[in-house]
């Protein structure tokens, strides 16, 4: 056979597993989230089922997949909750360790805490960037 084939290289997205995996991340994610003293309060008043959904869209979207998320941006979101760059950092490591747990691959957990990097300011509440 003289045909060449190329194929892209699979997405972070799909080489994790795609939604199933996608989905046990943010539910074992926010049983973290949820049993961080630090940071259960963020969620006292907040539809769980729906911010599962959301970040699940969201987590879809950094890592290559399909891109269905129509909620609102980061910062009209989070800038409300007044987030600390301490909280927001754990959030980070709650995040990080899941990953890691579920055995996602090192080069994609690196590229999702670049991403966690380059959008802690839309997060972080503007009075509480420059430290925790």
């Amino acid at each position: 056979m003289t045909v060449t084939e190329e194929t892209a290289p699979a997405s972070h997205y799909d080489r994790i597993g795609g939604a199933s995996s996608v989905k046990a991340a943010v539910e074992l994610f926010y049983d973290k989230v949820l049993a961080d003293p630090e940071l259960a309060d963020y969620f006292a008043d907040v539809d769980m089922a729906g911010q599962r959904r959301h970040l699940a869209l969201m987590l879809t979207v950094v890592l290559g997949g399909p891109n269905e998320y129509t909620g609102r941006g980061l910062a009209e979101a989070h800038q409300p909750l007044n987030i600390t760059v301490g909280h927001y950092a754990k959030v980070g490591e709650h995040l990080t360790a899941t990953l890691t747990e579920l055995g996602v691959p090192a080069d994609v957990l690196a590229d999702v805490q670049a991403v966690l990097g380059q959008v802690q300011g839309q997060v972080v509440a503007a009075g509480n960037r420059s430290g925790a």
